[in-house]
């Protein structure tokens, strides 16, 4: 075989996982083959090991295929049952080794502080430590569920020693990436935190050092979708251009579906409209039990990504009612600015996390949590919007999204990688007593949190 010149490494919870950063790696890899890297890989997890964890997945028979020069690894665990969770990581780690040890000139991206960048790190730390002397530089990206789930629960629960972990993490790669200018600020917030408890001066390194890069999507699969090709995947589906909304998205709380779910009941465009629910997530089986009555209710749950751009073509209007929840804030909103391309209705959806920096002035905005106005919203704009307000919304919200196009968010990553801001060694501070926070009440189970809803659904809706 010939010896690769260059080699993009993202280490990457990769598809068959339902999750924006599996689409963002597939499309910088494919990308990177267009910019001199004529070995790319997305070092990721078993499948067994996904579906063991309960995260939702795309149905495995109908993945798109990667480019030719783009291998995915899935290294098998490292020991046997007495190591219970390290026996993946020690998997991911000893191939990242591996590959570093042979000397070809290595960029190394990392999605998710927690575990990928420890992967990349570790590997890195060993490969130098056994003499290999690779040929290495590293990005660590912050992805939403970095700060909003990981940082943010530290904090809450007082495992600080586990933020000054996660931060230290974060600081050692070579580049810092934030998607989207919510997370960036959130980093720096929740790193004043750790330094005003623990003495440590996080925040002052990650305000000099973190850049943005916006998530990268292929604009050419949601482009001018072919309209004889959007006819006839909906008719597969039982469905009519302009006859439905769509909610396409993780079926979870914080995504707004029960929200959604209970506006639906209230609103007078029912009886035009359906409500298409495409998508899987934890939240899925209890919307399913609260719908049962509504027939006007369909749930799509093997949607592919062909499929996905030609639901949003066709669709009334598009609502995505995302609100701040203590496990996640929406940091950006991938699925938003691909509906902006594909085209077809209106978006309607909230001012949450980072969700304004991918829709900007081009979508319908509603307040998060508010019921009675997301229906009194999707009315107005199923009944009474104009089409030429719904025309010129349609047009700027593709020309906005075009900013995110994989190919004008590649360079710049990597660019920025080129000239990076040079990291500035962190003083030691004399240790300061660790103060305990206040005790939050921990996170109530999902379904007992929802409120009462019996006397806001239409009439034989059950809540459960």
């Amino acid at each position: 075989m010939t010896r690769p010149s260059r080699r993009l490494v993202i280490v990457v919870r990769a598809d068959p996982v339902i999750c924006g950063h599996s689409g963002e790696a597939r499309n910088l890899a494919e990308v990177a083959l267009t910019r001199g890297f004529d070995d790319v890989r997305l070092l990721t997890w078993p499948i067994p090991a996904l579906q063991a964890a309960g995260l939702p997945l795309k149905p495995l028979d109908r993945l798109l295929p990667y480019s030719p020069g783009i291998t995915v690894e899935r290294p098998e665990p490292v020991g046997d049952y007495r190591v219970p969770d390290g026996r993946h990581l020690a998997g991911l780690t000893g191939r990242l080794v591996e590959l570093l040890a042979d000397g070809v000139p290595t960029v190394c991206l990392s999605m998710y502080l927690v575990p990928h960048t420890t992967v990349v790190n570790d590997a890195v730390a060993a490969a130098r430590a056994a003499g290999f002397a690779p040929d290495v530089r590293t990005i660590a990206k912050a992805v939403g569920s970095d700060v909003t789930n990981v940082i943010m629960s530290c904090l809450r629960e007082g495992q600080l020693g586990a933020a000054t972990v996660l931060f230290t993490t974060f600081l050692a790669s070579d580049e810092l990436v934030a998607v989207s200018d919510y997370t960036r600020d959130e980093i720096v917030a929740s790193a004043e935190q750790v330094d005003a408890r623990c003495g440590t001066r996080f925040a002052e390194e990650c305000r000099r050092r973190v850049t943005v890069s916006y998530p990268p999507i292929d604009t050419s699969a949601y482009l001018d979708p072919d309209p004889a090709a959007v006819d006839a995947a909906l008719a597969r589906r039982g469905l009519k251009r302009g006859g439905y909304l769509l909610f396409l998205s993780r079926v979870a709380r914080a995504k707004g579906i029960y929200d959604l779910v209970i506006a639906y009941g209230q609103m007078r465009c029912r009886e035009q409209v359906r409500l298409v629910v495409a998508g899987t997530g934890p939240a899925l089986e209890h919307v399913q039990a609260m719908s049962k009555e509504d027939d006007q209710i369909t749930f799509l749950t093997d949607v592919d990504d062909t499929e996905k751009p030609l639901l949003m073509a066709g669709c009334a209007a598009y609502v995505l009612p995302t609100k701040p929840e203590p496990d996640f804030v929406e940091t950006f909103g991938i699925a938003l600015a691909e509906k902006m391309l594909a085209g077809g209705g209106p978006i309607v959806t909230t001012l949450t996390g980072g969700t304004g920096e991918a829709v900007g002035d081009t979508a319908v905005i509603v307040e998060p949590g508010d019921i009675v106005a997301l229906a009194e919203t999707v009315d107005r704009v199923v009944l009474e919007m104009p089409a030429e307000e719904k025309a010129d919304l349609e047009r700027r919200a593709r020309a906005y999204a075009m900013a995110f196009d994989r190919v004008a968010v590649f360079d710049g990553l990597f660019d920025a990688a080129s000239h990076p801001v040079a990291p500035v060694p962190t003083p030691v501070p004399a240790p300061v007593p660790i103060s305990t926070p206040t005790t939050l009440s921990p996170i109530p189970p999902a379904v007992s949190t929802i409120p009462p809803a019996v006397s806001t659904l239409p009439p034989g809706v059950p809540t459960g």
